[in-house]
């Protein structure tokens, strides 16, 4: 797992929230998660544009930072799921409030970057 060369600080609430979601994909597999369960290449077909190794090590962080629960089913083949816990949920209106943003703001991104 990536170790931080500056440690964080522990007395900003700001930078300690920005830690568990400050990846490019960690955002969008809670909201993925937030209506249901998914095995591991539902997500991978959610997040298409997610590199399949980028997303499976912001899994393993999410589930270390107890965000999102992996079960593993005893049974052959085996198989995974995984599932957002209720701290992961304490997250869902900061991005929803972000989603909020992008769509307000969404003529910005267009100007910038094209339709």
């Amino acid at each position: 797992m990536y170790e931080r060369k500056i440690p964080i600080d522990l007395d900003c609430p700001l930078r300690l929230t920005m830690s568990l979601i400050d990846s490019k994909w960690k955002s969008c597999i809670l909201d993925e998660l937030r209506y249901q369960a998914m095995r591991p290449s539902e997500l991978h077909k959610a997040l298409p544009e997610a590199a399949p190794r980028v997303l499976d090590l912001q899994l393993k962080e999410l589930v270390e930072d107890g965000l999102v629960e992996k079960t593993i089913f005893p049974e052959l083949p085996p198989r995974s799921e995984y599932s957002i816990t209720s701290l992961g949920m304490t997250l869902i209106p900061i991005i929803d409030a972000m989603l909020e943003w992008g769509k307000t703001n969404k003529d910005l991104f267009e100007r910038k970057h094209g339709k």
